[in-house]
């Protein structure tokens, strides 16, 4: 039995996560941190600062988090002295917050870290990573969509895209979003959707003269990608310490694109 503890516990994706794993015959739920204490499903919910005592006491095998860069990298931090290991899906940070997880995580504990823990979306990168060598002559545009409240832009999902398009085509400048009498060069053009309860869409659109290929993931439902770290979560107890990528686990093959977006 795997011991979890749910980061942002009492927000949409740590609920749907906290009753998941409640569900499981293989996943325990020891506990939450939030912005404020409360209960989860029967376990405790601490505040931040009471993350160290929750993990000494309820000494978890997993530390699940899904909230925002500032407060996920203390609580990256917390859990690895406390020897934790730790699913990390959270979006957005500086590459000052990423250096500081690593130094965090490294030789401590196993992480996975990804921008996404759809199934989907990680055989969508695969796919992209195999044709867009064959298409890097066509214009390429990436398209991505989320719900209103999703602060961070363009989204983790989208910057793995990019950083998967720049190892396969070579580096290209991006342009966000068009506007004015400016003429199409060789750049990457980059579009950002936010509003209602969008879950997550991305497109890759490759343009040739007369013909476009278009790779594209729709998600319809948080639960994708809490399966997906439920996943994590059960494969990253025992492994070595570092940080791993979902294609890890998923046994596909691992890139730099996935990791880079930590």
């Amino acid at each position: 039995m795997t011991r979890v503890v749910v980061a942002g516990a009492l927000g949409r994706m740590g609920t749907m996560l906290s009753r998941m794993i409640t569900e499981s015959d293989r996943l325990e739920l020891a506990g939450g941190v939030d912005i404020r204490a409360g209960e989860q499903f029967g376990a405790p919910v601490v505040p931040a600062a009471g993350l160290g005592h929750l993990l000494k006491e309820q000494r978890p095998d997993v530390l699940i988090d899904f909230t925002v860069a500032a407060a996920a990298v203390e609580n990256i931090r917390v859990a690895a002295e406390h020897g934790v290991a730790l699913v990390v899906g959270t979006t957005g940070f500086s590459s000052e917050q990423e250096a500081a997880n690593r130094a965090a995580i490294e030789g401590r504990v196993p992480a996975v870290i990804s921008s996404n823990y759809s199934i989907g979306v990680n055989i969508f990168w695969q796919i992209l990573r195999d044709a867009a060598p064959r298409l890097a002559e066509y214009d390429i545009e990436v398209t991505e969509a989320h719900h209103r409240y999703k602060k961070d832009a363009p989204s983790g999902t989208a910057k793995t895209i990019l950083a998967i398009l720049d190892q396969a085509v070579g580096e290209r400048e991006k342009k966000y979003g068009r506007e004015g009498m400016d003429e199409r060069g060789s750049e990457i053009g980059v579009h950002v959707v936010r509003g209602g309860d969008i879950i997550g869409d991305h497109a890759v659109l490759f343009a040739g003269n007369f013909e476009t290929i278009t790779l594209s993931h729709r998600a319809y439902d948080r639960a994708v990608f809490a399966t997906g770290a439920l996943r994590a979560a059960e494969w990253v107890t025992g492994q070595p310490a570092g940080i791993h990528t979902f294609a890890e686990v998923l046994g596909l093959e691992a890139s730099s694109g996935t990791k880079r977006n930590l």
